[in-house]
């Protein structure tokens, strides 16, 4: 299975939402490295899920495109 790797930008900005996540919800104040162990994991848990739907809605919405080209590109033959 292919891992979902994140920028490092991307995962600290995530990092910094769960901080404020973890503190305002739950009156917690988590380090950058349990963050950052929360991140990583719900990344392996979820993200493998999120993008094969991403890829299912991209490959249901193209199909629906091209199955529209259909009745904007053939032209009725009269013979």
């Amino acid at each position: 299975m292919k891992q979902i790797k994140l920028s490092p930008e991307r995962r600290q900005r995530l990092i910094e939402q769960v901080q404020t996540l973890f503190a305002r919800d739950f009156d917690e104040t988590l380090s950058s490295f349990r963050a950052g162990e929360i991140v990583d994991r719900m990344t392996a848990l979820i993200g493998p899920g999120v993008y094969n739907q991403a890829v299912e809605d991209v490959r249901a919405h193209l199909q629906a495109r091209l199955d529209d080209l259909n009745g904007e590109v053939f032209v009725d033959d009269p013979a």
